[in-house]
């Protein structure tokens, strides 16, 4: 085949694929659905893990976890933030954050760590009632035994956080 014919097949290929992923109209990659909704709001999720037995209280933690709430649903949909009246309301409280050996050595010390963390959410959709829902969401971080909760603090927070805040997006905005 001539390379100029060889060179204008890939064109209408690729032209092909590009105009079929757009035929299909506003398609969110994210899986989420927000229907008629066009804002959200997330109250303050409040820290009362030290309430539950074997929980500890981790300063800030009530905060870091609103903002990465905020920041994930902002950034899969095309919502706006609202302080509010948010046609999407999530709101709730930090329920556990604790620390429990996993595995011990042969010296029945522990070799590893997990930090767990427990949500208690609330979600309100004002545009579709029957989607709201009380649930709870949790998540853990293993970490040598040897380290210091302060060394791994900031990357168990940040792994924690993103999977709660996505079972909490797929619980709230997913139409499977």
């Amino acid at each position: 085949m001539p390379i100029h014919l060889k060179n204008r097949s890939i064109r209408i290929l690729l032209l092909s694929c590009i105009l079929s992923l757009f035929s299909c109209g506003a398609y969110n990659f994210t899986g989420g659905d927000v229907g008629t909704a066009e804002t959200f709001q997330v109250n303050y999720f409040q820290n009362y893990a030290s309430q539950s037995p074997g929980s500890t209280f981790d300063p800030g933690l009530d905060r870091e976890f609103t903002l990465a709430l905020q920041d994930l649903i902002l950034n899969q949909t095309s919502l706006d933030l609202v302080s509010a009246e948010g046609d999407l309301l999530f709101e709730g409280e930090i329920v556990e954050y604790r620390v429990t050996p996993m595995s011990a050595t042969a010296e029945q010390r522990a070799a590893q760590n997990r930090l767990s963390i427990s949500v208690n959410v609330r979600f309100f959709n004002r545009t579709k009632e029957d989607a709201d829902f009380e649930r709870r969401f949790s998540h853990f971080y293993d970490y040598d035994a040897a380290s210091q909760l302060s060394t791994v603090r900031d990357e168990a927070h940040q792994v924690i956080f993103e999977r709660i805040n996505q079972d909490i997006f797929q619980a709230a905005l997913a139409d499977w």
